[in-house]
């Protein structure tokens, strides 16, 4: 099945699929889960991690997976009311009954985790197992509604997330992950550019899709002018022309805060390449390897994307042009080896009501950029052309491009 032909059906099975889909998708995102913990394992015998903020100790997170769906699963007196429950419902004592205080993201400060007595390996893999056993009970019985799979949907698309963010964890601390669903692709050269008229496009998910995340909702007319946009993103053989002129020393391509971000961090190049004896290499499953320049440019910031932008006359694209080209156009809008830095600020829809899983998107509303689209990295269930991801504009640790609009 094409890469695009794949990221359009299969969210649309667990987004308004029924609890068999559900059942399966919740043991292979278990699968996963454990079979990249276990990698983690055979490289770091005692799953030391340095305290860094783009990482978490790889103990804690595993636990965090399974408190997270226990709270807001078997502990959720509210589950069957989906999006309308009340987060405050009084919960079931934990188990174990220090669950709360050890994996409770929205209580336990960042650089407190690798202070913690947490469980070791075996008896975190147990409890897991425990948890993935009730979860699973309580599917046999649940209603059939929307509402009633809400809290199956978010648990399986969160642990789906943090299934993502160890395979990149494991990119920056080197630990290698042979496994060919999680390996970029070629992409083909540049294909011709899609023209858009002016438009007024429904920007998020309507209701009958089944579930959404908060911040997709509720929809929105959104006035787009007339653009054109890439049909892929932007490669390696794109970029690195960019590089190899000085681009990472001239401070004309640049924003302010993008040459504060480039001089603090002192690179001459994208993280994870290198050049070596007239070759670009890049650090990939814990070793250099020679760079494919028809990969996707990945792992890159913000700002070095609009600073590739300025050098090549070119912009992002905001992300209604984004939504509107990757959803009228799905067979020449090519998406998904990369998340897409977008123009746009991470901001509620206007009329944004918050979930009962508070910190998912509210806290974020800081004017840190969306991104769409998704990456290799990516569970191909949670890939959705209506999906905002946001990160800080410095983050190169996420695999991250981009792709551009023509300036007018």
């Amino acid at each position: 099945m094409r890469e695009e032909s794949l990221a359009r059906a299969a969210p649309e099975r667990l987004r308004q699929g029924d609890r068999a889909a559900l059942r399966d998708a919740l043991l292979a995102s278990r699968a996963d889960t454990l079979e990249t913990f276990a990698r983690y394992e055979r490289a770091l015998p005692r799953l030391q991690v340095p305290q860094r903020a783009e990482l978490n100790p790889p103990l804690w997170e595993l636990g965090h997976i399974g408190w997270f769906q226990a709270w807001w699963l078997q502990r959720n007196p509210e589950r069957a009311r989906g999006a309308g429950a009340d987060p405050g419902a009084p919960r079931a004592a934990s188990d174990p009954l220090d669950a709360d205080a050890l994996y409770d993201s929205s209580r336990v400060p960042h650089d407190r985790r690798w202070t913690l007595p947490l469980p070791d390996a075996d008896a975190t893999r147990l409890h897991l197992a425990r948890q993935l056993d009730a979860t699973l009970t309580l599917l046999e019985t649940a209603g059939s509604d929307d509402d009633a799979l809400y809290f199956f949907r978010l648990a399986l698309f969160h642990e789906d997330m943090h299934h993502e963010a160890a395979l990149y964890m494991a990119q920056g601390l080197g630990i290698p992950i042979d496994d060919a669903r999680w390996r970029p692709a070629q992409l083909p050269s540049p294909l011709p550019a899609l023209a858009f008229a002016p438009s007024v496009w429904p920007l998020g998910c309507p209701d009958e899709a089944g579930f959404a995340f908060d911040n997709e909702r509720p929809v929105c007319a959104r006035d787009v002018p007339a653009c054109t946009i890439d049909a892929q993103v932007v490669r390696w053989a794109e970029y690195l022309p960019f590089v190899e002129s000085g681009g990472y020393g001239d401070a004309r391509w640049w924003s302010d805060a993008g040459w504060r971000w480039r001089s603090g961090a002192g690179l001459e190049a994208p993280r994870y390449l290198r050049r070596e004896a007239g070759r670009w290499r890049c650090w990939r499953n814990g070793q250099w390897q020679v760079l494919d320049p028809a990969h996707a440019a990945c792992h890159l910031t913000q700002y070095e994307a609009l600073a590739w932008c300025r050098w090549a006359g070119r912009r992002l694209p905001d992300e209604a042009e984004w939504e509107q080209a990757a959803v009228t156009r799905p067979d020449s809008f090519h998406w998904g080896q990369v998340w897409e830095w977008t123009a746009s600020p991470f901001a509620p829809l206007p009329g944004f009501v918050a979930h009962p899983y508070r910190d998912y998107s509210a806290p974020w509303f800081d004017g840190r950029p969306v991104l769409r689209g998704a990456s290799f990295m990516t569970q191909p269930r949670m890939r959705d052309p209506r999906y905002r991801n946001f990160f800080q504009p410095w983050r190169n640790d996420v695999p991250a491009g981009f792709r551009t609009c023509a300036v007018t």
